[in-house]
C-alpha cells in the first residue's frame, strides 16, 4: 500500500536546538506507522540561536529532506552588533534598559520584516516547491510557525495549486508577548493582523497547541481548528540517581520577563528560617538565563545556592530533570501568556518529579498540571502558599518520601499525538 505523501515546511530542523525543533522531528518519526510518508522542507543555511547536534541522530533513516538556501538579515546584523544575536534568541530587554542599537533593531525587525526576518525565503520557496509538488503528486502541505513567514509560503502554494493546506501554530501570532515589543507602527500592526486573518481563513485546517489559542482564533475564522499539544517521547536513559541535595531545577530559557520575585522571596525566607533547608537547598538553572534573573537572585542573597549550568543538549537536559528533586516552570504574569505551554512541561510530566509552576490565572499549563496531578500551580500573589508547599516538599525530601503519582499522561505521548495528527491529515 502506497503511503500518503505529506510535505512539511519547517524552519527548525536538526541541528537546531531548543523546543522549536522537537515537535515536528517527533511527528516525522511516527507518521510512517500511520500510513503517511513525510517529506521535510527546511533551509540549507539557517542561523539557529541554539544548536544541538545530538538531535541529528533522531532524524529517521530514509526520509526525504529538501533544502534550499535562505537569506537572513541576521547574518549581516551579526557583523555589526552582538545585540542581533541576543534578539534572535528571543531575549529582549525591558524597554527602559534597551540600547539605542537594540531599539533600532527591534523597530526595523517589526516594521520592515513582516511577518518576520525569514520573509526573504518566501518567494524562492514557493518557486521551488510549486514545481516539486506538481512533479511528485503531493496533495497535502503542512506549514509550522513561528516563523510565520512559512505560513505565507503555504498561503501562496494554496492559491497557486489548491492543495490541502494545514497551518500549524506552535505559538500565537499577533497576541504573543514579544509582538508588542517590536515597536510596530499602526500600518505594520494592521499588516500583521491582515496576514494572520488571511492565513487563518485560507488554510483548510488550523492546528494549535493550546485551548486558549483555539478560542482566540475562533474569533477570526470559522475554519476547523484542532488542538494538538506538544508532548513527550520515552527517553531511554541509564538508571538515574536522584540528587542528594534538595534541588529545584528550571530547564530551558529563563528570560528576564519571567522573573518570579515571589519564588526568590520564598526561598530567601526559607533559608533564613530553616537551617537544614539552607544546608540542602540548590537551584539548578539549565539553559539561557536573563541578566535580570541573575541580578534579582543576587539581591535576595541566593547566589551561593545557584548552579548556573547554561545551555546543554536535549539528552543532558532530560538527565537533569529526572534526577532533580523538584522541577520549576515559570511563565510571565500576563493575559498574553495564558496560551503558552512550554514544550518542557510534557517532559516534566513523565520525569516522576513534582512540578512547581508559577504563571497567570486561567492558563493551559494550570489545567494540564491539575488534570495530571503532577504538581502545583501558583499565581504571582500566592507567596505564602508557595512557601508552604516548598517547605512541605522539603520535609518529604528529608523523610525520603518526595514522590508524585501522575494520572492520564499517556495522551501526551508523541506517538498518540501523531495518531491524532494522522487523523487530521486524512480528513
Amino acid at each position: 500500500m502506497n503511503k500518503k505523501k505529506v510535505l512539511i515546511i519547517t524552519y527548525y530542523w536538526p541541528p537546531a536546538g531548543g523546543p522549536g525543533v522537537q515537535r515536528w522531528l517527533k511527528f516525522v518519526k511516527y507518521l510512517p506507522q500511520y500510513g503517511i510518508e513525510p517529506i521535510v522542507y527546511c533551509p540549507s543555511n539557517p542561523i539557529y540561536p541554539q544548536t544541538d547536534k545530538s538531535l541529528l541522530k533522531e532524524v529517521p533513516n530514509g526520509i526525504t529532506i529538501l533544502k534550499q538556501p535562505i537569506n537572513e538579515p541576521y547574518k549581516v546584523a551579526n557583523f555589526f552588533s552582538k545585540d542581533s544575536k541576543t534578539i534572535s534568541k528571543g531575549i529582549i530587554p525591558e524597554e527602559k534598559k534597551q540600547t539605542l542599537m537594540q531599539k533600532a533593531m527591534l523597530f526595523i525587525r517589526g516594521n520592515f520584516f513582516i511577518p518576520d526576518a525569514r520573509k526573504n525565503w518566501i518567494k524562492p520557496s514557493v518557486r521551488y516547491l510549486s514545481t516539486y509538488i506538481a512533479d511528485f503528486n503531493i496533495d497535502t502541505v503542512i506549514t509550522t510557525g513561528p516563523p510565520h513567514s512559512l505560513h505565507i509560503i503555504g498561503l501562496k502554494l494554496k492559491k497557486q495549486l489548491d492543495i490541502n493546506w494545514i497551518a500549524d501554530f506552535r505559538d500565537p501570532w499577533t497576541t504573543i508577548g514579544y509582538h508588542k515589543q517590536l515597536k510596530l507602527t499602526n500600518v505594520a500592526a494592521n499588516k500583521h493582523k491582515k496576514l494572520e486573518k488571511e492565513v487563518l481563513n485560507t488554510a483548510n485546517t488550523i492546528i494549535v497547541t493550546s485551548e486558549v489559542t483555539k478560542k482566540e482564533f475562533q474569533d477570526i475564522t470559522s475554519k476547523q481548528i484542532e488542538v494538538i499539544t506538544n508532548g513527550y517521547d520515552i527517553e531511554k536513559e541509564s538508571d538515574i540517581v536522584l540528587d542528594t541535595q534538595f534541588t529545584l531545577s528550571h530547564i530551558g530559557s529563563f528570560l528576564s520577563k519571567r522573573n518570579p520575585e515571589i519564588l526568590w522571596q520564598s526561598l530567601h525566607e526559607l533559608i533564613k528560617e530553616h537551617q537544614d533547608f539552607a544546608k540542602y537547598f540548590r537551584l539548578n538553572l539549565v539553559g539561557l538565563v536573563g541578566e535580570e534573573i541573575i541580578k534579582t537572585i543576587e539581591r535576595y542573597g541566593l547566589t551561593n545556592y545557584v548552579n548556573n549550568i547554561g545551555y546543554v543538549s536535549h539528552i543532558e537536559s532530560v538527565k537533569y530533570q529526572k534526577k532533580s528533586q523538584l522541577l520549576l516552570l515559570v511563565e510571565i504574569d500576563s493575559q498574553d501568556t495564558k496560551a503558552i505551554i512550554p514544550g518542557k512541561l510534557f517532559e516534566y510530566l513523565v520525569s516522576n518529579r513534582p512540578i512547581i509552576a508559577i504563571g497567570p490565572t486561567g492558563s493551559d499549563v494550570e489545567s494540564i498540571i491539575k488534570e495530571t496531578k503532577t504538581g502545583d500551580y501558583f499565581y504571582y500573589s500566592d507567596l505564602e502558599t508557595l512557601k508552604s508547599k516548598i517547605l512541605s516538599h522539603f520535609n518529604a525530601f528529608k523523610s525520603k518520601n518526595l514522590e508524585v503519582s501522575p494520572v492520564g499522561v499517556e495522551k501526551y505521548s508523541r506517538e498518540n499525538l501523531t495518531k491524532k495528527l494522522s487523523e487530521v491529515i486524512f480528513k
